[in-house]
């Protein structure tokens, strides 16, 4: 019989492997002392003593203080990620604007800053002055470059280019602002649909943080969705994983189109939809039906107790929510977006009593609390992922 044997790893990859356990624990922990790396990671002291030794020359990590005064020596040395050994940046396009983030490399913000524009904007003044905001960010966090750059933005992302599926409705600059700031800038810039950037954040931060199985519902200017399975972020073949408002929900004659999902999900749910609802039920709503005017109006009901409009708002979206349920079973759904977040967790108990009644599948149901920046703080958390990897993973022989 013979003897199948694994080969143990080169000293090289020996070394990187630590070294990205220790770098872990930091990131994790926060500052350490050797002894407790040593501790936490079952390393020999030697081998700590090394590893430290080699990420201080790579500039990964310094002495940030020492354990307390009963502990003087070189074993009471305390041991930080140097945050400032790169600096990475999110943005969040939106159609009638951008917002950024730089941040360093633990993900703390060190400035933001956004802009809008005219639905008719000319492409190349908005990706112009999309650039220079970033760099002008970039500026005043401190920083000369950037390592990594996430991008939310709507739509379908390409996984075949890498870029942003052309679709009606969302303005030309999208797409050109991701391939100016990849020609320009000579740094990875990572794009990703801007409801994927929210569930991200929710799963890190917020609501979804003890689920590894969940459904983001968005709900604001347009309607998503975000899949989440088994902790891994789901995009479907072509990208297109979570484009609920292409979901036909109105009946024959009324059917959304491959480019116009009008007459689906987005038709009963989106912030036209909900706006037209308000005024119907006498409930102040602004004639820009966009997602900060109906947040307003499902607040407003919620302040005055409007229980019919929020119970045809609750049903509305527990249709949507009990399309994703029979396909998916996540066991677990957040609203998220401008109408998720305004009607927090009485619009959430809503939706649960509703989807109960018309779906066989338990399914929790929970507001997003992650606030405004989803997107952003998703965006950060990618380009921060990145950055990580890229500089926590030193190359092997």
């Amino acid at each position: 019989m013979s003897v199948i044997r694994t080969p143990s790893a080169s000293p090289s990859t020996a070394r990187a492997i630590n070294d990205r356990l220790a770098l872990d624990l930091l990131q994790r922990e926060g500052s350490l002392t050797a002894a407790q790396l040593k501790t936490l990671t079952g390393l020999s002291r030697p081998t700590i003593a090394d590893l430290v030794e080699r990420l201080q020359d790579a500039g990964l990590i310094s002495i940030v203080g020492e354990a307390g005064a009963e502990r003087r020596g070189p074993n009471a040395k305390l041991y930080g990620i140097v945050a400032e050994r790169a600096y990475l940046a999110g943005l969040d396009v939106r159609t009638h604007g951008m917002a950024v983030s730089v941040a360093d490399l633990l993900g703390q913000t060190r400035a933001k800053a956004s802009v809008p524009f005219d639905l008719d904007v000319d492409t190349d003044v908005a990706v112009e002055r999309a650039i220079a905001l970033l760099a002008a960010t970039t500026a005043e966090a401190g920083a000369t470059t950037l390592n990594t750059i996430a991008v939310g933005a709507p739509g379908l992302v390409d996984p075949a280019t890498g870029g942003l599926r052309p679709a009606g409705g969302l303005p030309a600059w999208h797409g050109k602002l991701v391939v100016e700031l990849r020609r320009r800038l000579g740094v990875p810039v990572l794009l990703e649909n801007e409801v994927n950037l929210a569930a991200a954040a929710e799963q890190r931060l917020g609501a979804a943080r003890d689920r590894d199985t969940f459904v983001l519902l968005w709900l604001g200017f347009g309607v998503g969705a975000a899949v989440v399975l088994d902790g891994s972020l789901r995009r479907g073949a072509s990208g297109g994983a979570g484009e609920i408002g292409f979901l036909p929900t109105l009946g024959p004659g009324r059917l959304p189109t491959a480019t116009d999902c009008d007459g689906g999900f987005h038709t009963l749910a989106g912030s036209a939809a909900i706006c037209e609802l308000a005024r119907e039920n006498g409930i102040p709503a602004s004639s820009a039906d966009n997602a900060a005017a109906a947040a307003a109006a499902v607040k407003h009901a919620i302040e005055t107790s409007s229980e019919r409009f929020l119970e045809i708002v609750a049903e509305r979206i527990a249709i949507g929510a009990a399309a994703v349920t029979a396909v998916l079973d996540p066991g677990c759904v957040v609203l998220g977006g401008e109408i998720g977040r305004a009607g927090g967790d009485a619009l959430a108990a809503g939706v649960s009593r509703r989807l109960a009644e018309i779906s066989p599948l338990r399914t929790e149901v929970r507001a997003g609390t992650v606030g405004g920046g989803a997107v952003l703080e998703g965006a950060v958390l990618t380009a921060m992922g990145a950055a990580q990897d890229a500089l926590f993973t030193p190359g092997s022989d």
